[in-house]
Parts: C-alpha cells; structure tokens; sequence
C-alpha cells in the first residue's frame, strides 16, 4: 500500500508531507481508548486498502461505496457508524493539517450514518448461569485462579474489561469497613468508587498469594507452565478468558461487556436501587442506566404474556 495520502485536492507539496501512516498515527492518537483505536485502525486500514484496489482518491463517493460495502456484508448500525467516525476523524485532521480544504472537508464529511432504531437489549447470564460461569475455571491451578478472579470481578463488580485489565493492587483499599476499588477512572475520565464484594475479594486472594503478587498490575499472563509472565494482561486477554468459559456452558457470542450487564441486572432483579446501580456502573445520568437495564422491558414475564386470548 502507498504510504502517501491520495486527496482529491489541490495541494500536492501538502500531500507528499504527509503520509498515511502519519495521518493514521494522528487519528489513534487524538482517542484514549484501547478499544476506540483498533475499530479507528481497521476501519481507515480497511478504507485505504478500497482506495489502492479501486485506484480512486479519498472522495465522498469512495466513502459512500465503502459505506455501501459495510452494509452488504451485513455489519450492525453501531459497528458501521463507529467506523464512519474513524473516517470523520481522518477527515478532520486532514482538515487541520490543511491538506483538505474546510469546502471539501465539509462535503466529504457528509456521510450519513445508518439509523439505529430502538435500543439493543444484548446479553446477560441468570443467577443460575452465574454461578455455573464461575466454577468453571480449575480453582486448582495458577491460570484457573487468576480466570476464576477474572470473572468474579467482571460479574461482581461490573468493570469494563479494559478497567480490570489496567487494575492493580493499590487500587483495592478499604473504605467504611469493607474493600473497595478506589478513585477507579472510568469511560468519559469520570471517577467512582467500586464496592467489592467479600467473595470476589477471596477470588482477588487466592490468585495474588499463589502468583506472589503484591504491587502492581492485579492481573498477569500465565504460560502452559503455570508461571506468571509478564508484568500486564490485556484486555483482549480477559474477553478470551470470557469467552471461552462461557463456551464451556453452552453458551456463544458472550463476551466480558455481558458479565458488566448480568451484574447490573441481578442487582436490579434483587431490589437495587437504580441510583446506586448508576454509580456502579459509572454511568453519567440515571437515563442511560435506565437503558442499560432495558427497565421498561420485562422479558422472564412479559406483559403480553396474559392477553386472555
């Protein structure tokens, strides 16, 4: 692939400065998230590679045949929006960098997203199928101890795989009497304080004595030995971890965001208050987490379920 960024533009000595992997660079660079920068880097990897097969410069109909690509291979609204955003991105600091006129910016930018009607409900275990997930590890060796605390945390605590991936020790601290994951950074930079509860902080135990781990990272690679390698686990690791324990039950396509959901939904199931369900979640208003829990839908007895018909 060209590393030199093909714009419909006229400003060829602006062009030649500033290739595509630079641009590209700059792109992942102005989003925090893990997460946000592999979907920004597939989309624009997947939109320069249609540029060079199509020999067509980076115009709105190259974008619109890409949109047009997305939605014949059947990708979901999200996903497709999120990676037009990528590409709004690269547009923008093409913009900045005045390799693209703000006219032509203005118009190239102008690709619709695709609508998303009504809120997905997505996925979450019962308390039976919680329980079954947390026993499926092998509490009798290194790696088992370390997933069975995985789980706990994700199910116990509802933390985002990239939050527990980036835990460490420190950050678990009593508080009132109780343990707790303190002053925890969260989606958007806002800041909560996470209660742990007293079975998940014996999982959080057994796994730190037999990997003699004081400080630091919470969570650490472990090879086919048994032995702790590595000083970080990423959160790609802990969504494997997920995912294939929740094989293990029969159950597929369930990943470490449905464990965040299960907690969410056992605790409203148990008469949590919806507020403090917000301020474990972390969300920024109780709207969000009203959708969250898809509250206004009840699924186990629904209201259709009795018509008298």
């Amino acid at each position: 692939m060209t590393t030199e960024l093909v714009l419909a533009a006229p400003a060829p000595e602006a062009v030649g400065a500033l290739g595509l992997a630079e641009l590209r660079r700059m792109v992942l660079l102005a989003v925090k998230s893990e997460h946000t920068q592999r979907n920004y880097g597939k989309a624009l990897d997947e939109l320069f590679a249609l540029s060079a097969e199509r020999h067509q410069p980076l115009s709105r109909d190259l974008l619109m045949e890409y949109r047009a690509a997305m939605l014949a291979r059947k990708l979901s609204a999200s996903t497709i929006n999120v990676r037009l955003s990528a590409v709004r991105k690269l547009i923008d600091e093409a913009r900045r960098k005045g390799i693209l006129p703000a006219d032509q910016a203005a118009a190239m930018a102008d690709v619709p997203n695709i609508p998303q009607q009504g809120t997905r409900l997505g996925n979450w275990l019962t308390r039976e199928q919680a329980r079954e997930l947390l026993t499926v590890p092998d509490r009798s060796t290194l790696k088992g101890k370390r997933d069975a605390a995985i789980l706990g945390l994700l199910v116990g605590c509802a933390l985002r795989r990239a939050e527990l991936a980036a835990l460490k020790m420190e950050d678990i601290q009593q508080r009132e009497g109780r343990w707790v994951i303190a002053d925890m950074r969260g989606k958007g930079g806002r800041f909560r304080t996470v209660a742990v509860p007293l079975w998940v902080k014996q999982l959080i135990d057994a796994w730190t004595a037999d990997a003699g781990i004081t400080s630091g990272r919470l969570f650490r690679p472990v090879n086919k030995s048994g032995r702790v390698v590595g000083d970080e686990l990423s959160d790609w690791a802990v969504w494997s971890v997920v995912e294939q324990s929740a094989k293990e039950i029969g159950i597929e396509r369930f990943g470490a965001h449905d464990l965040r959901r299960t907690c969410a939904k056992l605790c409203r199931k148990n008469g949590g208050d919806l507020e403090q369900i917000k301020f474990l979640l972390g969300h920024a208003s109780i709207q969000t987490t009203e959708r969250y829990l898809g509250s206004e839908q009840e699924i186990a007895v629904a209201v259709n379920d009795n018509l008298g018909l």
